[in-house]
């Protein structure tokens, strides 16, 4: 269509504007011809008052010239009375100023009132019709009166123009019809080039959708469809990896919930092998299976937060908090269990913050971060929190002088139940699910976290959150 249809287009512009050129140059070229009869006419005198017509035959030559050339109805007039019409067989080839009636006797209707445009204005009138041309031209003097003055009326026939023009609007019709053919054959051909792609694309998708994830495809085509492909083969991986990470999240899951069960097991049925086990023995068990149970209700607890902070950000309860006592209130909490290790807690703030944030889950997110920087740090260590602010965002940044992360693990902390240091991690009785938990609840912010860190020197965490809240379609 977008071939054929600005071919068509032009074809027929074309054709009009030739049609046009035709007739114009046809126009032009009487009305040439018609001044070389006014110059005959004006030297002959043949509009004279005595009558007396002089070299008759010039005038005549001119006329048989003018009729051979175009096929000509040649008038002559003074006022509304005719002197010569080319069409009468008693005038023909005798060109006196002798009258021979009215111009109404002569004409149509139609044409006597172009003649009468021409007769009362005594100004030269053009007319271009489908299938001929008129053309009125007054000759007069000053001396004459309106009814003295002569007028020479042309209309030409225009049916050699007409034919020509129908001769090549067929051969451009003939011309149009093949190449509209070859169009379309070309696109037929070129359709199954661009469509076979999309083909094997659909057929992959469908793949996709069968559970085939691991099946990577490997089109080559136009650029378009080779990114398309990249960007499914990226989708899939994407999807690999989540698919996945389910799967590894649901056996952690698993893991974790069955660990203190099979203690709590292990520990009722050692009391029971022991009839007569003395009291001490028992409080201590009973001490060891209320851990377990402690333990199995924090990681209920951590996992209830973390299905929370999956939900969309929909349900954020957002008001406009003072970020600076939050922070405050938070440090006032943790601070007690930072002086048993003899923990230095600083809070630097720069400016005062005013931000719409959910406050409970903010809160959660950064009490996360400063009990991670109490527990795992060395005693006498420090842990500095600052709180610093622009036109656009707020800025959190947690530092302490820990035992730190390695490098290579510093990309998983923020996964589901992942410990660098598992046996550090029951020891100060997390979850691993922490970290989760924070960023889920800054990402629900529309903000971001970032870690930086060295081993055995400290760890930084910093969060950037915007101050005004951003919904999910506004972003």
């Amino acid at each position: 269509m977008v071939g054929i249809i600005p071919a068509i287009i032009i074809n027929w512009v074309a054709l009009f504007s030739y049609k046009e050129d035709m007739i114009n140059q046809e126009l032009e070229s009487i009305q040439k011809q018609c001044t070389l009869l006014v110059d005959v006419l004006e030297k002959a005198d043949y509009f004279s008052v005595d009558g007396h017509v002089e070299s008759p035959w010039e005038i005549s030559n001119c006329i048989t010239l003018m009729q051979s050339l175009y096929n000509e109805r040649i008038i002559f007039t003074k006022g509304m009375n005719l002197l010569y019409d080319s069409f009468q067989k008693e005038s023909a080839g005798i060109v006196t100023n002798k009258i021979r009636g009215t111009i109404q006797d002569t004409l149509s209707k139609k044409d006597t009132k172009l003649f009468l445009k021409s007769y009362k204005k005594k100004d030269k009138v053009i007319l271009k019709e489908e299938k001929a041309l008129k053309i009125i031209i007054p000759f007069y003097k000053e001396s004459y009166s309106l009814e003295e003055t002569g007028f020479i009326y042309v209309i030409a026939d225009t049916k050699e123009i007409l034919s020509n023009y129908q001769k090549i609007k067929e051969k451009v019709m003939t011309i149009s019809c093949i190449l509209i053919a070859l169009i379309l054959a070309v696109t037929f051909f070129y359709s199954g080039f661009v469509v076979k792609p999309l083909k094997e694309l659909i057929q992959y998708i469908e793949k996709i959708t069968d559970g085939f994830l691991g099946e990577k495809v490997s089109i080559k085509s136009y650029v378009e469809v080779e990114d398309v492909v990249d960007s499914i083969n990226h989708m899939t991986t994407k999807l690999e990896t989540l698919e996945s990470s389910r799967q590894e999240f649901v056996s952690n899951v698993s893991h974790e919930l069955k660990t203190p069960i099979t203690s709590i097991k292990v520990l009722a049925d050692s009391l029971l092998q022991q009839e007569d086990a003395p009291a001490e023995l028992y409080r201590e068990f009973l001490t060891d299976i209320t851990d377990e149970i402690e333990r199995e209700n924090k990681i209920i607890t951590d996992l209830l937060s973390l299905v929370k902070l999956d939900k969309t950000s929909g349900e954020l309860n957002i008001d406009t908090i003072n970020i600076n006592e939050l922070l405050e209130q938070i440090l006032r909490r943790i601070k007690p269990i930072a002086a048993e290790r003899n923990i230095e807690l600083v809070f630097e703030s720069y400016r005062p913050v005013l931000a719409e944030v959910d406050e409970v889950k903010l809160s959660l997110a950064v009490n996360n971060l400063i009990e991670n920087a109490v527990k795992y740090n060395f005693d006498d260590g420090w842990v500095r929190v600052s709180l610093n602010a622009d036109h656009k965002f707020f800025y959190i940044k947690v530092s302490d002088s820990g035992v730190g992360i390695p490098e290579d693990e510093q990309e998983n902390v923020f996964e589901r139940f992942y410990r660098v240091d598992k046996a550090r991690s029951r020891e100060t009785g997390g979850t691993g699910l922490g970290l989760s938990i924070t960023r889920n609840a800054i990402l629900m912010h529309r903000g971001a976290i970032k870690i930086y860190s060295k081993e055995k020197e400290g760890t930084t965490f910093t969060v950037r959150i915007p101050l005004n809240h951003v919904r999910k379609n506004e972003n």
